[in-house]
């Protein structure tokens, strides 16, 4: 074996190929050939893609499936306080042993073929989930979706939450674009659900093409509030009287309601999933570092959010739980981000602003993001400081009994704190 521990798998793996993101399956695809795998994987696969809201896709079905006596293999992106959150087997994190020697096998099969970090994730996640012998995998896009590793393999259902502007440099500049990339997870005559209600049009026309059935919100699938609940239905189940989802957000009704579409659609795969397993995952699903909050004389809330969707998100959630006192937010977000519209989203939310600079090639300091916020929200009061645990020791020395401390703009923002915190 190369390495003996994760750390030096991940460190190696960090500078192995020659930029961080690569689109393309054409490397990864010929290592996954040479270990002996092909497009179709032994477990059914449920591919989520999409701008906001996979990450509570992911854990709502996963959530569901469990109740009803799967196993699941979960695959998600980026990580939080571990890397091995990323490959989990029924919701809990692979160990490190089972992620390197998944690691060496790849590296003893590929040769000469460099892979990046996230196509090594890849691999080894699907890998892992075949030597486990799960029933079903969640395999969540890590960016776009036609040239993303995890597109590699062929999905038995398609799942597209909202699309929003985000990693416009690789995807586009325009809903439309962005959704077509998105749209190359489908497959041909697999069903795909879309969370909107009014889809981009590419991802449509990109269904039909492929004869494959779509399903979209509030047309082939509703969800309808009702005082402390809601009900689901489309043309084959009916629902009634739900448990809200235990993930906050009146958003989480829209995410969830997919999710059940895509449950609908794996009873006709001769998936057994009752109504009792569906409300029993929707009160027990959890999900870390989304309006996560710590309550104390000073609250503290966790959140990863970092683009202009997301962000006006979380200015709802914070107005629909406001503080007694003031709202402190310390901020820290990657440069190719639209800094701008996320700060403006929330400018009527945030009382003071800590911004703090992130490390790497896509990282801002401290007093650039200042700037530009700045421009934005005139007369706001931002304070700029060199890391993240300086921008929330600064917040923290300034609160008082009753105001919150609201940590965004990246996971590497939300894991500073955390770790510095316990």
């Amino acid at each position: 074996m190369r390495f003996n521990t994760l750390s030096q798998w991940l460190e190696w793996q960090e500078n192995l190929h020659f930029t961080e993101v690569d689109p393309g399956l054409a490397r990864v695809g010929h290592v996954w050939q040479k270990m002996g795998g092909n497009a179709s994987l032994p477990y059914t696969v449920i591919t989520i893609a999409g701008t906001n809201g996979k990450g509570s896709s992911v854990a709502l079905l996963e959530s569901i499936l469990r109740a009803a006596g799967y196993r699941t293999g979960t695959y998600t992106s980026p990580h939080l306080l571990s890397y091995n959150e990323r490959i989990c087997i029924d919701n809990i994190p692979c160990d490190d042993e089972t992620i390197c020697a998944a690691f060496n096998r790849i590296d003893n099969t590929r040769e000469n073929i460099s892979l990046t970090y996230f196509e090594f994730a890849t691999l080894a996640a699907v890998n892992i989930f075949e030597q486990q012998k799960i029933d079903i995998a969640i395999l969540e896009v890590g960016m776009g979706g036609r040239l993303d590793a995890v597109n590699l393999f062929d999905c038995d259902i398609a799942l597209i939450t909202p699309i929003g502007l985000d990693h416009t440099v690789w995807l586009g500049e325009n809903r439309e674009k962005i959704a077509f990339e998105k749209a190359g997870i489908l497959r041909a005559a697999s069903p795909v659900v879309c969370s909107e209600s009014s889809p981009p049009q590419s991802i449509i026309e990109h269904a039909q093409s492929l004869k494959a059935p779509l399903y979209q919100a509030q047309e082939h699938y509703y969800a309808v509030e009702v005082e402390n609940g809601w009900h689901w239905s489309n043309d084959v189940n009916d629902w009634q009287d739900l448990p809200l989802p235990a993930l906050l957000g009146s958003y989480q009704i829209q995410n969830a309601a997919a999710v059940l579409q895509v449950v609908s659609l794996l009873h006709q795969q001769d998936f057994i999933i009752s109504e009792h397993a569906i409300r029993t995952g929707l009160t027990q699903v959890q999900l870390f570092g989304r309006f996560q909050r710590l309550l104390g004389d000073v609250e503290r809330i966790f959140d990863v959010t970092h683009n202009h969707l997301g962000a006006k998100n979380l200015a709802k959630l914070l107005a629909d739980s406001p503080c007694t006192g003031r709202t402190l937010a310390v901020l820290a977000i990657l440069k190719d981000k639209d800094i701008m519209a996320v700060t403006s989203a929330l400018g009527q939310s945030i009382d003071s602003w800590y911004v703090a600079g992130l490390d790497g090639a896509r990282g801002i300091s401290g007093i650039d993001l200042a700037s530009q916020i700045a421009t934005v929200l005139e007369n706001s009061d931002v304070k700029p400081h060199i890391t993240v645990i300086d921008a929330y020791q600064h917040a923290l020395t300034d609160a008082q009994i009753g105001d919150r401390i609201l940590i965004f703009g990246s996971f590497l923002t939300v894991e500073a704190v955390m770790k510095h915190i316990e």
